[in-house]
């Protein structure tokens, strides 16, 4: 045999798991697996529809239509200056 289990090796891999874990934790430790891939797996889709959805905004129908902002009024308004005066020195 090269470099693969055979039937005889997965059984002893599953003897020694259950051994070493228990037959109680084990259905709990399926269960947390599960519900950790699920997680996982929700949140992979998430990010790649969030990437798509910045790539191509028009892609989502439920994202709001931003309205372009109003240009900045860039005109610097001065204000009158009183003329100094020195101090008196005595």
């Amino acid at each position: 045999m090269t470099g693969g289990f055979s039937l005889w090796h997965w059984a002893i891999v599953a003897l020694v798991v259950v051994i070493l874990f228990g037959s109680k934790k084990l259905p709990e430790a399926a269960r947390g697996l599960g519900r950790s891939l699920r997680i996982f797996k929700s949140e992979v889709k998430e990010m790649q529809n969030d990437g798509n959805s910045q790539a191509n905004p028009a892609a989502d129908p439920n994202q709001s239509a931003q309205l372009p902002s109003a240009p900045v009024d860039a005109t610097v308004v001065e204000t009158p200056q009183q003329p100094r005066t020195e101090p008196k020195s005595a």
